[in-house]
């Protein structure tokens, strides 16, 4: 990595990884930099309030300063606002974790949810980080909303996520992806059955407005002996119902108002959103 603030923001996504804190060497190793450079840039967002040191030479982890900015951007863009109340009714229809992902250029960012499941089994996954394209419902959701070319696209450009790194059932192949976004265009919602981990099925659909490119993707997820195939597609009509009110909600936000009137003027009229 080179350059001050492409080296900074890489600390600040490593240490978001890594809950339990890294050595200095770590950081150094996993970013390719020098020590002196990795200890320089730490000591400075110590400083700043975004990093603390756990003891004297010891690990170094995030403070909460990084989450805070990013539930204040969240809170001041009215997505929660209007998206909650829709995710926690989808969830209590469903029984099962309801999450709602953003689009932020050529990545997939989950960012709210609502967990249906009052007993038994539960799917609760961290929040804030990126879906695999490939092989997750929400990734092969917002690729059946838009072209072959550009579902290949970014999907190359992320990588495709092989079986032994996510569930047993992730497609190996750009083909075989591609046959799921198929499937997935002509129904109007994803099916996935242990693609992105083992023991989890889910299913997903676009938030979009009319035939413009998705500006979100909601998600139902739960494990594999409940969340059946059969549960799923019994269900699609409640998921489609919601996503088409989200999308009509979401005019009320600042945040994707450049969506409504149509002036993003950005390549393949993606809305970009930043989200933590």
């Amino acid at each position: 990595m080179s350059g001050v603030m492409e080296r900074t923001l890489g600390i600040l996504e490593l240490l978001s990884q890594h809950g339990e804190g890294l050595e200095l060497a770590a950081v150094a190793d996993q970013l390719n930099m020098p020590r002196s450079a990795a200890h320089r840039l730490l000591n400075e967002l110590i400083r700043v309030g975004y990093v603390r040191q756990l003891r004297d030479h010891g690990d170094y982890m995030l403070t909460t300063k990084l989450v805070s900015v990013g539930l204040s951007f969240l809170s001041q863009s009215g997505i929660v606002d209007f998206s909650q109340p829709l995710l926690d009714r989808l969830a209590e229809i469903s029984g099962e974790l309801v999450r709602l992902s953003v689009i932020d250029g050529e990545r997939l960012t989950w960012v709210a949810r609502a967990q249906g499941a009052r007993q038994g089994l539960r799917y609760d996954p961290d929040m804030g980080s990126d879906a695999r394209l490939s092989c997750s419902s929400s990734g092969l959701a917002w690729m059946s909303g838009l072209s072959d070319d550009e579902a290949m696209t970014l999907a190359s450009r992320q990588g495709i996520g092989q079986p032994e790194e996510y569930g047993p059932n992730a497609p190996r192949t750009m083909k075989e992806m591609m046959d799921m976004v198929h499937a997935a265009r002509e129904r109007g919602y994803s099916v996935t059955v242990e693609t992105f981990t083992a023991g989890l099925n889910a299913m997903a659909a676009p938030v979009r407005l009319g035939n413009r490119p998705p500006i979100g993707v909601i998600t139902i997820a739960g494990p594999t002996v409940r969340f059946t195939e059969e549960r799923m597609h019994a269900l699609a009509p409640e998921l489609l119902a919601i996503c088409e009110q989200m999308a009509a909600a979401s005019g009320t936000s600042p945040f994707f108002q450049g969506a409504h009137s149509g002036s993003g003027g950005r390549k393949s009229g993606r809305l970009p959103i930043y989200a933590a």
